[in-house]
């Protein structure tokens, strides 16, 4: 199989480990002394949550992508019934741009003018912690049989959005129409995108964690509720 080019940010060189989203996402957001006042009070019987590692994940060749975007088109048409790639599960992106002010570097800013190499990007499926369940209030975001893909229980969300704000990556997406936040689920383990993808670019592999391999692309802003990091103050004390 071709190997698979994960060009470095030059605005974020620095990948996140799952701790330092813990500490980005929460921890040090409410600060060691307000655990401290948590656990003293007992308040450690919120379950943890732990989701079913998924069975699969989409992988994409950069180098065979010919910037068709059928795949977005795919996702859109196949999940929601309607065409509307600004809210597909793969999100296509080109590092290079050219706009009023002149050409712009785009996703990952290498070269002058970037590098012109068009990716597909799609949801990792994180092990735990997984970010976009943690911060949700509403405990919205579930692993679902048979693959155990992280999808977003329509019936919980409740549009907060905070899930996108979480994504290192980026890869939440939100149904302006139905209020609702949206997310791969693998297609339950036959993705439409892979199928559409003329270029063979896409495939369906066994999930492995490539959460050190591909660049974050934003910070998250989120913050973890205090009940939950209080809870996973056992396995993440630093």
């Amino acid at each position: 199989m071709t190997s698979l080019p994960f060009p470095i940010s030059d605005r974020l060189n620095q990948l996140l480990s799952r701790r330092q989203f813990l500490k980005l996402g929460g921890v040090s957001v409410i600060g060691v002394s307000a655990l401290g006042s948590l656990l003293s009070k007992g308040e450690t019987n919120t379950p943890l949550i732990i989701l079913e590692q998924a069975q699969g994940i989409i992988i994409a060749d950069p180098t065979l992508c010919v910037a068709c975007r059928r795949c977005e088109l795919a996702c859109t048409e196949f999940n929601d019934g309607k065409a509307a790639p600004a809210m597909a599960r793969v999100k296509v992106n080109r590092n290079l741009n050219f706009g009023p002010k002149g050409a712009y570097a785009g996703q990952y800013g290498q070269g002058t003018w970037g590098n012109g190499l068009v990716t597909p990007n799609f949801c990792l499926q994180c092990a735990h912690p997984v970010p976009c369940a943690d911060v949700c209030p509403n405990n919205a975001i579930v692993a679902k049989p048979p693959i155990h893909a992280r999808v977003v229980d329509a019936e919980k969300c409740i549009g907060c959005r905070m899930c996108q704000r979480s994504c290192p990556w980026e890869m939440m997406s939100f149904d302006a129409e139905a209020g609702k936040a949206t997310k791969c689920f693998l297609c339950d383990g036959k993705p439409k995108c892979v199928a559409a993808c003329p270029a063979e670019a896409l495939s369906y592999h066994s999930w492995r964690d490539l959460t050190d391999k591909v660049p974050i692309r934003v910070a998250p802003t989120s913050v973890i509720p205090p009940e939950k990091t209080t809870t996973c103050s056992g396995c993440h004390q630093k």
